[in-house]
């Protein structure tokens, strides 16, 4: 079996999130194959692991959004281009959206990990009113996962980009989520 050597990196938002920039994962994957790509694949994949998690805590589903997709890729492009790895400034979209990061080695991943990577954060959250909801004591630990839960949200869309050396997934949602002091279930 080979081992290769990727990195991921994870970067969840909310209306008042502090820019952090989160440190590069170096773990080792059983799998040298390229993950599949294409439009038709990751709106099948995210729209089935979102919708999974949020089935698990009793949220309606979600529903794909072109608009949110649009936007998504446009920002996935910048940050392939720059290769600078940081949630998109205010104001997103033409209402506010909330926003999910991913970044690892290019063509590594499948989307179904990729966002299994966010909602793998369920394992540190605990309920209540942002920031409150970590067994970590950092609401940053949960961003990503709390977001995909967001009872309120009911749309979302996705885009990859890629650099020479990384992937970049954006995914937006309306209306967002991790809104300070309220709770994800109400």
């Amino acid at each position: 079996m080979r081992f290769l050597v990727l990195a991921v990196l994870l970067c969840g938002c909310s209306a008042a999130a502090v820019e952090e920039r989160p440190q590069r994962v170096v773990e080792p994957r059983p799998n040298a194959a390229v993950a599949a790509r294409g439009e038709g694949l990751l709106r099948r994949a995210m729209l089935s692991e979102h919708n999974a998690a949020r089935a698990a805590v009793g949220a309606p589903p979600l529903v794909w959004s072109e608009t949110l997709a649009a936007d998504a890729a446009r920002y996935a492009a910048v940050m392939a281009e720059t290769e600078q790895f940081k949630h998109s400034t205010e104001p997103r979209g033409a209402v506010a959206e909330g926003e999910n990061l991913f970044m690892g080695s290019r063509g590594a991943y499948r989307y179904d990990e990729m966002a299994r990577l966010w909602v793998d954060e369920r394992r540190f959250y605990r309920a209540g009113p942002v920031p409150d909801i970590s067994t970590t004591g950092r609401w940053q630990d949960v961003g990503h996962y709390t977001q995909i839960i967001w009872r309120r949200t009911t749309q979302v869309g996705c885009a990859l980009a890629s650099s020479r050396r990384d992937d970049y997934l954006v995914c937006r949602y309306a209306p967002p989520g991790n809104v300070w002091g309220r709770r994800g279930e109400d």
